[in-house]
């Protein structure tokens, strides 16, 4: 006998008993975007890997270790997508979506990097993305925030999640605070980890974001750059906090937050819970107004946020809520007899179509009554329909109570879709 064939290491299937939870997920997603004015795009996975070479930072972990990227049959090196933003740049320029246009978008789908597996962090994993083009302004800022607050509200998680906050300046405080970083650290170069030292000189930000418990006494004496900011950013950063304040959101000045990936400036956001372990990022973004320009487009602002599906399907997994979880049939359609076998399924037919909403299982196969039962308890349905070529003499059809202690009932056929839309 052959050996069986597994899933890649890192890359999980997501069976039937799970895709409930998805789905309620992703639905409370679409809704919460759609009301607040948001359109859906769909990117490829596969883009050129210069793309992200020239947005994300060709120092990052992501594009020196954990891109998957291959030559195609022309010679052409091509990844497989490790984040969306860029994607979603480059869909907007070459469609012309960007330059002196207001645009607020958002997309959801898999995405893949070479990691170590662990609880929360996989080689191929689910984000939803949203972006919004064309305005520069902390009004902006505020929104995509109040919308991620919305949406853990909405999907009742919003007592596990917290806000940080924090302000990388523009280009030029970034440059003056990269300097005054690298001489800090290069007095203290035998603090520092083999990742850092390497990062030293092509992007000390990035220490500030090492997770190594022997560093956090240094890191977290290093200067700070939001003491440091351009007066500008500095404006930027007062009024998106006048915002939230006014909002009623609660937030932390991370004044260590810097993300990880190039593209940021001014202001960088993390949602954090402590129910993941070491995996506590389940959302995070920024403005990055000169991603654009780095692409390709006219000088183009831009903000957006991406959170990770897997880890919010964690927390929801963990909460005492039948509604994300359950993903149960409402009736179950058993039957007795050759002819009754026949009008089931043509019944069921019917039913669905007078009643849109129905999810009904009618029985196939073989089984008796006892088994059929049986079934009929397992799938989770409510009721479970009976009909026999008896009853279909008399035009009736039994209805048990699968949930209740109640006695079975008999009705008319015709009276039965009635009944089902005041039951249900």
């Amino acid at each position: 006998m052959s050996k069986p064939i597994k899933a890649i290491r890192g890359m999980n299937d997501i069976l039937p008993s799970q895709t409930a939870i998805w789905q309620h997920l992703e639905s409370i997603l679409r809704k919460t975007l759609s009301s607040y004015g948001y359109k859906e795009i769909r990117m490829p996975v596969v883009e050129q890997t210069n793309l992200f070479a020239r947005s994300i930072g060709a120092s990052t972990d992501i594009i020196e270790k954990e891109m998957y990227s291959f030559d195609d049959r022309n010679g052409e090196s091509l990844s497989l997508r490790p984040e969306g933003t860029a994607g979603c740049v480059r869909a907007g320029i070459e469609h012309g979506l960007l330059y002196n246009q207001e645009q607020r978008l958002w997309y959801m789908g898999p995405l893949f990097r070479y990691e170590r597996p662990q609880k929360g962090r996989y080689r191929q994993f689910h984000q939803m993305g949203a972006e919004v083009f064309g305005l520069a302004g902390p009004d902006i800022d505020a929104e995509l925030i109040l919308m991620t607050a919305r949406i853990w509200k909405n999907l009742g998680i919003d007592h596990l999640l917290r806000l940080e906050i924090n302000s990388l300046g523009n280009s030029a405080a970034r440059q003056n605070y990269r300097a005054v970083l690298v001489g800090y650290f290069s007095a203290n170069t035998e603090l520092l980890d083999d990742d850092s030292l390497r990062r030293l000189e092509i992007n000390p930000l990035r220490i500030l974001d090492s997770k190594n418990p022997a560093m956090q006494e240094l890191i977290q004496n290093a200067p700070r750059l939001i003491e440091n900011l351009d007066e500008e950013s500095e404006l930027h950063f007062k009024s998106l906090c006048e915002r939230l304040d006014n909002a009623g959101i609660e937030y932390i000045v991370n004044s260590r937050l810097v993300r990880g990936l190039d593209y940021y400036n001014r202001t960088v956001f993390e949602w954090i819970t402590d129910a993941l372990g070491s995996q506590g990022a389940v959302c995070g973004g920024g403005r990055y107004d000169g991603l654009v320009e780095q692409l390709g487009g006219k000088e183009t602002p831009g903000v957006g946020f991406a959170m990770g599906l897997e880890r919010l399907v964690a927390l929801l997994t963990d909460l005492d809520d039948n509604s994300a979880k359950s993903d149960n049939i409402d009736v179950y359609m058993a039957r007795l007899g050759e002819k009754a076998e026949i009008k089931a399924l043509l019944l069921a037919e019917d039913l669905r179509n007078i009643l849109p909403g129905l999810k009904i299982l009618t029985h196939c196969g073989t089984g008796n009554f006892k088994k059929q039962l049986k079934k009929a308890d397992k799938s989770g349905a409510s009721l479970c329909l009976i009909l026999g070529d008896d009853e279909l003499v008399e035009h009736r059809i039994t209805i048990k109570f699968l949930r209740e202690q109640r006695e079975q009932i008999e009705l008319s056929i015709d009276d039965l879709p009635a009944w089902l839309n005041d039951y249900l």
